[in-house]
Protein backbone atom coordinates (compact mmCIF):
# COMPACT_ATOMS: atom_id res chain seq x y z
CA UNK A 1 0.00 0.00 0.00
CA UNK A 2 1.04 3.60 -0.51
CA UNK A 3 2.95 5.02 2.44
CA UNK A 4 4.44 8.47 2.91
CA UNK A 5 6.54 9.17 5.99
CA UNK A 6 7.49 12.81 6.44
CA UNK A 7 10.12 13.91 8.94
CA UNK A 8 12.66 16.59 9.76
CA UNK A 9 10.60 19.26 11.45
CA UNK A 10 11.62 21.09 14.58
CA UNK A 11 11.90 24.38 16.45
CA UNK A 12 14.24 26.93 14.90
CA UNK A 13 14.88 30.65 15.11
CA UNK A 14 14.03 33.07 12.28
CA UNK A 15 16.67 32.94 9.57
CA UNK A 16 17.59 29.33 10.24
CA UNK A 17 17.33 26.35 7.89
CA UNK A 18 15.66 22.95 8.03
CA UNK A 19 15.46 20.04 5.61
CA UNK A 20 12.33 17.93 5.51
CA UNK A 21 12.21 14.41 4.10
CA UNK A 22 9.41 12.27 2.74
CA UNK A 23 10.11 8.56 2.39
CA UNK A 24 7.73 6.89 -0.04
CA UNK A 25 6.79 3.28 -0.65
CA UNK A 26 4.11 1.19 -2.32
CA UNK A 27 4.15 2.85 -5.73
CA UNK A 28 6.48 3.68 -8.61
CA UNK A 29 7.92 6.78 -6.97
CA UNK A 30 10.00 7.95 -9.92
CA UNK A 31 6.92 8.14 -12.16
CA UNK A 32 4.90 10.58 -10.08
CA UNK A 33 4.87 14.22 -9.20
CA UNK A 34 5.33 14.80 -5.48
CA UNK A 35 4.18 17.78 -3.47
CA UNK A 36 4.63 19.52 -0.15
CA UNK A 37 1.76 21.25 1.60
CA UNK A 38 1.51 23.00 4.94
CA UNK A 39 -1.25 23.84 7.36
CA UNK A 40 -1.68 26.04 10.40
CA UNK A 41 -4.60 25.79 12.86
CA UNK A 42 -7.76 27.36 11.53
CA UNK A 43 -6.48 27.64 7.96
CA UNK A 44 -6.83 25.51 4.88
CA UNK A 45 -3.99 23.32 3.80
CA UNK A 46 -1.68 25.39 1.57
CA UNK A 47 0.33 24.10 -1.37
CA UNK A 48 4.05 24.80 -1.01
CA UNK A 49 5.91 23.13 -3.87
CA UNK A 50 5.76 20.42 -6.54
CA UNK A 51 8.48 18.35 -8.15
CA UNK A 52 7.55 16.48 -11.31
CA UNK A 53 8.79 13.10 -12.44
CA UNK A 54 11.61 14.54 -14.56
CA UNK A 55 12.69 16.98 -11.89
CA UNK A 56 11.00 20.22 -12.93
CA UNK A 57 9.65 22.08 -9.93
CA UNK A 58 7.46 25.01 -9.00
CA UNK A 59 6.79 26.92 -5.82
CA UNK A 60 4.26 29.05 -4.03
CA UNK A 61 5.18 32.72 -4.18
CA UNK A 62 5.52 32.81 -0.39
CA UNK A 63 8.48 30.39 -0.44
CA UNK A 64 10.05 31.05 -3.84
CA UNK A 65 13.76 31.76 -3.51
CA UNK A 66 13.94 30.33 0.02
CA UNK A 67 12.74 26.73 -0.32
CA UNK A 68 14.08 24.04 -2.67
CA UNK A 69 12.23 20.82 -3.43
CA UNK A 70 14.21 17.81 -4.63
CA UNK A 71 13.90 14.07 -5.05
CA UNK A 72 16.11 11.01 -4.95
CA UNK A 73 14.45 8.36 -7.07
CA UNK A 74 17.00 5.76 -5.98
CA UNK A 75 15.99 6.22 -2.34
CA UNK A 76 12.29 6.91 -3.10
CA UNK A 77 12.60 10.07 -1.06
CA UNK A 78 11.57 13.68 -1.55
CA UNK A 79 13.09 16.61 0.28
CA UNK A 80 12.29 20.21 1.09
CA UNK A 81 15.27 22.40 1.94
CA UNK A 82 13.97 25.45 3.78
CA UNK A 83 16.30 28.43 4.19
CA UNK A 84 15.81 31.84 5.80
CA UNK A 85 12.81 30.58 7.70
CA UNK A 86 10.26 33.10 8.92
CA UNK A 87 7.67 32.91 11.69
CA UNK A 88 4.97 32.73 8.99
CA UNK A 89 6.50 29.42 7.86
CA UNK A 90 5.35 27.83 11.13
CA UNK A 91 3.02 24.97 10.19
CA UNK A 92 2.62 21.25 9.94
CA UNK A 93 4.20 20.18 6.64
CA UNK A 94 2.74 17.27 4.69
CA UNK A 95 4.03 15.37 1.69
CA UNK A 96 1.53 14.33 -0.93
CA UNK A 97 1.15 12.19 -4.01
CA UNK A 98 -1.90 11.99 -6.26
CA UNK A 99 -2.26 8.63 -7.98
CA UNK A 100 -5.09 6.46 -9.26
CA UNK A 101 -7.52 9.27 -8.52
CA UNK A 102 -6.66 9.57 -4.85
CA UNK A 103 -4.60 11.92 -2.72
CA UNK A 104 -2.20 10.26 -0.30
CA UNK A 105 -0.69 12.16 2.61
CA UNK A 106 2.04 11.77 5.14
CA UNK A 107 1.14 12.27 8.80
CA UNK A 108 2.92 15.62 8.85
CA UNK A 109 5.95 17.10 10.53
CA UNK A 110 5.77 20.25 12.65
CA UNK A 111 7.98 23.22 11.83
CA UNK A 112 8.04 26.03 14.39
CA UNK A 113 9.93 29.25 13.67
CA UNK A 114 10.23 31.38 16.78
CA UNK A 115 12.70 33.30 18.89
Amino acid sequence: QVQLVDSGGGLVQPGASLKLSCAASGFAFSSYAMKWYRQTPGKEREWVATIFALGHSNYADSVKGRFTISRDDFRNTMYLQMNNLKPDDTAVYYCNVFLAGLDYWGKGTLVTVSL
